[in-house]
């Protein structure tokens, strides 16, 4: 087994870090308390490639392996996780159909959104179908002119600033989860309609917002794969999305680690700088095993999903363990800094934030434990 990155996957976390301390890090706080889109930084990443990382230079891409996208997901975390998830949320667009789609939708669609001229965005989640994922309302009906989509989705991450989207809806409600079917929408759709920023704990600067859907008309090839396949697309569709949230969690941890150690070093306290007391030390030395940890099963996870196997048990343990070592991190860095960590003077409070939603996001920790024991019991 190989636990060294290669020469490629080095140079790319090198580039993605430089440009993420450059670039992403000085202005997050105040983006995160103004909950500014980073619209600048977004533009600069698909210009660098990372928004068609790891699809097929046949349609844009850069052709690299999942490996190396968490890699570069984790490098941008550390520095401002706002960036991360839209890049996230994009892929999980961009993957759909780049797994499910025609040669054609991938000429059409796929191409714009791996060459970085347009955003992607995924709307599953409803307002009353989260972690329930198969019990969507949306609905698309056929007619003679194409498909008519109507239904409301919620939490949807770039949604009001997406160019295309992949949307899910019930195209046979007599089934429920196996009547549901997938379709691309562009994001002028008449009929769409694009609600306001979500005022939201953490991830300010994301843009997450709830749509509406009043018979948005699709032409007939816009479905996408199957008809009525969509669930059993979306959840092999999570199996990369939660390596994402995963690595993105190790990218949070890992900002809570160093900006700890840094803390630990100046402050000082009775004579003393606090990094001499054993009640720190434990603390950075939890954190920093329960790190590494995480990356390794993040890479292992993706490791599996690049040699085509599958990959749903391993995606959720490194979910899971991942996003609740980064919440246990999180909670540390605060403590170590004590009543600074409580206040906005230092990054601590906003990766506190960010981390909670890595364990709700892409199925909770519930479901990645529903999940782990199914997998473990068949």
């Amino acid at each position: 087994m190989e636990f060294e990155l290669t020469k490629e996957q080095q140079s790319l976390q090198h580039t993605v870090r430089q440009f993420a301390a450059d670039e992403l890090k000085p202005g997050a706080d105040l983006r995160d308390r103004n909950g500014e889109f980073p619209l600048s930084a977004v533009q600069q990443m698909q210009k660098m490639g990372l928004f068609g990382l790891p699809f097929s230079e046949v349609y844009g891409g850069g052709g690299r392996d999942l490996v190396s996208f968490v890699i570069a997901v984790e490098e941008l975390s550390r520095s401002d996780a706002s960036c991360a998830i839209t890049l996230l949320a994009h892929t999980l667009c961009a993957s759909h159909i780049n797994v499910f789609g025609s040669e054609a939708q991938k000429r059409e669609y796929l191409v714009p959104l791996a060459n970085g001229e347009k955003l992607g965005a995924w709307a599953l989640t409803e307002p009353s179908a989260g972690s329930d994922a198969g019990a969507i309302k949306t609905t698309a009906r056929r007619d003679d002119n194409g498909w008519r989509l109507n239904g409301s989705k919620f939490f949807i991450s770039n949604g009001s600033r997406a160019d295309i989207l992949v949307v899910m809806a019930s195209t046979d409600a007599s089934r429920k989860a196996k009547g549901i079917s997938a379709f691309i929408v562009g994001g002028n759709t008449p009929g769409l309609t694009k609600g306001k920023n979500l005022d939201k704990l953490g991830f300010r600067a994301s843009d997450t917002v709830g749509l509406q859907l009043k018979d948005v008309l699709v032409p007939h090839d816009c479905l996408l794969g199957e008809l009525n396949e969509g669930f059993s697309q979306a959840m092999q569709v999570l199996d990369g999305g939660r390596i994402g949230v995963a690595a993105m969690a190790v990218g949070i941890g890992r900002a809570c680690l160093e900006e700890s150690l840094a803390y630990a070093r100046k402050r000082q306290a009775f004579g003393h700088h606090i990094a001499d007391f054993q009640a720190i030390q434990w603390m950075l030395a939890d954190m920093a095993t329960e790190l590494e940890a995480a990356r390794l099963l993040v890479y292992r996870a993706a490791a599996l999903k690049d040699a085509g196997k599958k990959c749903t048990r391993e995606a959720s343990l490194a979910k899971l363990y991942a996003s609740e070592m980064a919440m246990r991190a999180a909670l540390k860095a605060v403590q170590i800094h004590g009543g600074y960590g409580y206040t906005r003077a230092f990054p601590v409070e906003r990766y506190l934030r960010e981390a909670k939603l890595g364990e709700i996001g892409e199925g909770s920790s519930e479901i990645q434990r529903m999940i782990i024991a199914r997998e473990l019991l068949q």
